[in-house]
């Protein structure tokens, strides 16, 4: 039995069903709506090996760099095309003071970083490395600022530092530390969960406190701030709802904390060590973030039904036990193709709600939760791209493109939950669309099932496909991941045998495996 239903809402169909084939039919003339490059974003925080180690090792290190940065990292993020990039933190945002960043290396004052397990900081890596590697990348700077330590005069400093080209004090400080015209610095987040790490508040006095800090962030020289607010954890919908009161166009954009973890006390599992039924459970978790999104959005759209504040997902993705035998408290995990699902199904979602969705960060860029590269830190200089690196490698077609509606159908299967949803749903199929700037159309497809290979036949309505051409990451087995003496073993491969008939276009998909098509 199936059932077909529009714009990627599917019918509970049991895993039994005997029909394995999948259909989506995609309006190729229809789509409105842009999908943000800014979903594609990243983040770094100073947390374990993702600055030292990660991207930055110094210029007088012996690994190939380029001002201190690594070059092969380096290259690697130039790949992706990262069209932002979120800094300091993270919980180590609120404690971050700019000014112990600047100057000469060698002068800076050293601190401990009290969240993430007791490191020394030396603060060799500050608001010159951060926005220059910017510049280097070519990606928008996305700045978290301290509210739950900081000052406002504080904040406000170091936006003018950052972004005054005028005869004004901080802009005189920047000069005199090297750098004469200012940087472009869009995105300003004022404080980062504000409701936890970031001062434990309640959302009525953080209202209060961003409308004061908020007012004394300047526009300097033509730079215009898009001010985001600290937003809700998950299912926090009463944060949101107070934001929208009390804040309301104030803010530009409001943040949003998705994680993909079993639990936030004792074990939340192995990265590679899990069983089919832990495998189904992280697909069930992950989808989950549709329906908060969906609810965040309501909320928004009482007090903003234009949609001109954003919802920003600015930290997402999974979390798992770190690896055993590494530092504790810097959340060094391996990287599966689980996480490469998790992924893929994440950014189909994000997709289909670009009206609100703005920016997504995934957490984070290296060495840290769910990140795109892996370094060795202890001298050899060896990097490893993920099977996360791959996704989001396959997926840089989708920024800036225009999403189109889909009608499809596909069998789901019911999984085990947790206490706030016992069951729940997760299509064998994921899919989005979207047409490029080129006029090529760009399909995306996860066969999420780990033993059943999925036939999915592709209709297009309102356009002439002359040919297709498309890679596909999948693997022997799903607990499958790259290290340094197998950086290869999850890698895409070109697909074979793509033939488009009377624009309709029939794909097999291998069991657990993503496709991304090009037509």
């Amino acid at each position: 039995m199936k059932k077909i239903v529009s714009a990627v809402i599917f019918a509970a169909l049991s895993l039994s069903a005997t029909a394995q084939d999948a259909t989506l039919r995609i309006a190729a003339d229809k789509g409105t709506q842009k999908i943000h490059k800014e979903i594609y974003g990243q983040f770094a925080e100073h947390l374990g090996t993702c600055i030292y180690g990660g991207l930055w090792v110094g210029p007088e290190s012996p690994i190939p760099n380029t001002d201190g940065y690594r070059n092969d990292v380096l290259q690697a993020l130039k790949d992706l095309k990262v069209p932002v990039l979120r800094w300091p933190g993270g919980c180590f945002a609120d404690e971050y003071h700019w000014r112990d960043g600047i100057g000469p290396r060698s002068e800076r004052p050293k601190m401990q970083n009290n969240n993430w397990g007791g490191t020394i900081e030396d603060n060799s890596f500050g608001t010159h490395e951060f926005l220059n590697l910017c510049e280097l990348l070519g990606c928008e700077p996305y700045i978290s600022g301290n509210v739950g330590s900081g000052t406002v005069e504080e904040l406000a400093k170091w936006v003018e530092y950052m972004t005054s080209d005028g005869d004004t004090p901080m802009a005189k400080l920047r000069r005199q530390n090297g750098r004469d015209k200012a940087w472009k610095v869009k995105f300003l987040g004022v404080g980062n969960e504000s409701w936890g790490c970031g001062g434990n508040m309640r959302p009525e006095y953080y209202s209060d406190l961003f409308r004061r800090y908020q007012c004394y962030c300047r526009n300097y020289d033509g730079n215009q701030l898009y001010k985001i607010a600290s937003g809700a954890s998950d299912y926090d919908y009463n944060w949101t709802k107070v934001l929208m009161e009390n804040v309301g166009h104030l803010m530009h954009g409001v943040s949003l904390h998705y994680y993909t973890v079993t639990g936030w006390t004792g074990s939340k599992g192995s990265a590679t060590k899990f069983s089919d039924d832990d495998y189904y459970w992280t697909m069930g978790k992950c989808l989950e973030i549709e329906d908060v999104i969906k609810r965040h959005a309501a909320i928004m759209d009482v007090k903003d039904p234009q949609k001109k504040i954003g919802l920003l997902v600015d930290e997402w993705g999974t979390w798992w036990d770190e690896e055993p035998g590494t530092v504790s408290g810097h959340l060094y995990q391996q990287n599966s193709m689980r996480d490469a699902f998790v992924a893929a199904l994440s950014l189909n979602v994000f997709h289909r709600h670009t009206d609100r969705v703005r920016m997504a960060n995934i957490a984070q860029v290296v060495n840290v939760l769910q990140s795109m590269i892996l370094t060795d830190t202890k001298g050899t200089g060896h990097m490893v791209l993920t099977p996360t690196y791959h996704v989001f490698n396959l997926y840089k077609g989708f920024q800036e493109a225009t999403y189109l509606p889909i009608e499809a159908r596909c069998d789901t299967m019911s999984v085990r939950g947790d206490n706030r949803t016992p069951t729940r749903k997760v299509p064998l199929v994921s899919m989005s669309a979207a047409k490029k700037a080129d006029g090529g159309i760009i399909v995306s497809l996860a066969n999420v099932s780990l033993d059943k290979a999925q036939e999915v036949e592709i209709s297009l309505d309102g356009y002439q496909a002359r040919k297709a051409t498309g890679k596909l990451l999948t693997c022997k087995q799903i607990t499958d991941y790259n290290d340094f003496e197998h950086p290869d073993r999850v890698a895409p491969a070109a697909m074979k045998d793509l033939k488009v008939k009377k624009n309709t276009l029939k794909v097999k998909l291998p069991a657990k495996s993503i496709a991304v098509i090009e037509l």
